[in-house]
């Protein structure tokens, strides 16, 4: 009978601990999972920054060490990697900075795969 019930306490605090534990999406989200988006390369705002603006409208600002992003200007391209969401501040201090800018950006994304869909952005 005692073993009987330290089963059931063991299996009530598994599945309690299984409720209360983050899902593996959810950490990646937490941590800036990955990120694809598609769209035409185009170069940024500020030095060593690109920009893509993907097929759902949003604009990100696009840095890379592992992938050389200026051979692929003015292609339609998909790229990966980690996203990092702009805050709401800093997003309106840039929007007051450049004018000239249309849309502002979602995010930040740090470039780890790049695959070209075109050599030309339609």
């Amino acid at each position: 009978m005692q073993k009987l019930f330290r089963l059931f306490v063991l299996f009530v605090f598994a599945l309690a601990l299984g409720a209360y534990l983050p899902t593996a999406s959810a950490q990646e989200k937490m941590a800036g999972g990955k990120t694809t988006v598609t769209g035409c390369l185009q170069k940024g705002d500020e030095p060593g920054e690109y920009s893509i603006t993907g097929e759902d409208g949003k604009t990100y600002g696009l840095r890379s060490k592992a992938v050389n992003l200026s051979q692929h200007l003015g292609h339609k391209v998909t790229i990966i990697g980690t996203l990092r969401p702009e805050s709401a501040e800093k997003e309106k201090g840039k929007a007051e900075e450049h004018e000239k800018k249309e849309a502002a950006e979602a995010g930040d994304i740090r470039v780890t795969d790049l695959k070209m869909v075109s050599d030309t952005c339609k």
